[in-house]
């Protein structure tokens, strides 16, 4: 890729990034092609879907997911501060952007989806928390439960428009119920 055509790539990306926190995923491209400072055939050029806008926005995000488990767990503590350490996580992390809560966790077993990628990186960051916690979870639990209570929360909090304080408790309640 030529070099200025990189630096558009990244302005755009920077662009997205900052529409999709405010506006959530269905800010207009136009927009954020007119914030990039660049036309809408440059932005179609990089990016020819929605979703793969979304999908290079969230790129970084993969890695901070991979680092944020493994400071979980590498804190310790009882399972229900671990587990509701973990959620207390989660929730910031699929909560970035407006709407992200119900777009991630819609997406979890769409197997079709551009962000299948992400979702698969929080389903493996669930599996090493339940592996952490072993016995010290209810029978059957699995990543894709922890994905869907805990991004119901997140997307009641961030579609309700609810005070940031209000996930702590219920995260508490869910908690509660999947420890053993």
């Amino acid at each position: 890729m030529r070099a200025d055509a990189a630096r558009n790539r990244d302005k755009i990306v920077e662009a997205a990034r900052v529409a999709f926190r405010t506006r959530g995923y269905d800010a207009p491209l136009d927009d954020i092609a007119k914030a990039a400072g660049v036309g809408a055939g440059t932005l179609y050029r990089h990016f020819p879907t929605r979703e793969s806008l979304v999908d290079a926005v969230m790129q970084a995000w993969v890695a901070q997911v991979n680092d944020t488990v493994g400071k979980v767990r590498a804190e310790g503590g009882t399972p229900r501060e671990l587990l509701l350490r973990w959620f207390e996580n989660y929730v910031q992390l699929i909560s970035v952007h407006k709407g992200g809560p119900a777009k991630i966790t819609s997406a979890m077993e769409d197997e079709t989806s551009p962000i299948q990628t992400k979702c698969q990186a929080l389903r493996a960051a669930n599996a090493q928390i339940i592996e952490e916690l072993g016995d010290g979870l209810r029978p059957g639990v699995d990543s894709l439960q922890f994905a869907r209570l805990v991004g119901g929360i997140a997307s009641v909090v961030d579609q309700g428009n609810l005070p940031a304080a209000s996930v702590g408790p219920m995260l508490e309640v869910v908690v509660d119920g999947l420890l053993a």
